[in-house]
């Protein structure tokens, strides 16, 4: 599960709420401190990632919109933002994104886009981390084809236990017509409470699960307050209070990640 078997990781799950942004920025913050070479690219058109790295969504940056429209125009370097920590890039998102959707259905290759784009710049990093849109779309389609692994952070509830499912089938779906070498990386169980019988049942229902059992992360992120205020302050938990459940349980999960 390390990053020498994946350089590209995707972040997704159909599902919202289950903790994928917060993941994506976390995970990436958490390499960059270990001195990795991170690049996050923001392919939801909610530009949660974009926020959450106190950047301002503004239509006249380049952004991943403009990648999956010019391919091959070189666009995707100068798309590169860097954050206000080392090691950390960002690639922004914008609200257009949303309508790459129509754009291109007509369009030949039309899920190889994403990968066209960073072909080069992917080269120039450690590890790139796709933010994927919370449903299954084109866009998600871009991320799949472009990615090596797929990280998929789960809630520790039922809901998002049974969305699994058709989440592993998309995935088996893209491997065997379109991206061959695509595999699960893992599952991060999210938004964990010790206290409550409802997560422990889950948590235990996903290492026993025949197709699920073999992908659960060690790691597991607790329900953090301070995840939240994070992402308001537009800065990563692993920066903004070092000493945190969500600091503390984001860097594990980079170790575990960083074997």
């Amino acid at each position: 599960m390390g990053t020498n078997d994946a350089g590209v990781f995707a972040v997704a799950n159909e599902k919202g709420g289950v903790g994928k942004t917060v993941t994506v920025i976390n995970l990436g913050a958490a390499l960059s401190k270990k001195g990795r070479k991170v690049l996050i690219v923001d392919m939801d058109p909610q530009s949660n990632a974009t926020r959450g790295l106190g950047v301002a969504v503004n239509p006249d940056m380049v952004n991943t919109y403009d990648l999956l429209n010019q391919p091959d125009s070189g666009l995707a370097e100068q798309a590169v933002l860097s954050t206000g920590w080392r090691n950390l890039d960002l690639i922004p998102a914008h609200a257009d994104l949303a309508g790459a959707e129509v754009e291109l259905v007509t369009e030949t290759g039309r899920e190889n886009r994403l990968k066209e784009a960073l072909q080069d710049l992917r080269k120039a990093y450690d590890v790139v981390i796709l933010d994927a849109p919370p449903s299954l779309s084109l866009l998600t389609v871009n991320v799949f084809v472009c990615a090596d692994a797929v990280i998929v952070p789960c809630q520790a509830h039922p809901y998002a236990y049974q969305a699994l499912d058709e989440l592993f089938d998309t995935i088996s779906a893209v491997r065997k017509e379109i991206n061959p070498n695509l595999k699960v990386a893992g599952i991060l169980v999210t938004l964990f409470d010790q206290r409550t019988n409802v997560c422990r049942h889950i948590l235990e229902k996903l290492r026993q699960d025949e197709r699920y059992k073999d992908y659960v992360y060690r790691t597991v992120i607790r329900s953090n307050t301070t995840i939240a205020d994070s992402a308001i302050a537009g800065k990563p938990v692993v920066f903004y209070r070092t000493t945190s459940y969500g600091a503390l349980d984001y860097q594990a999960f980079a170790d575990e990640i960083n074997q």
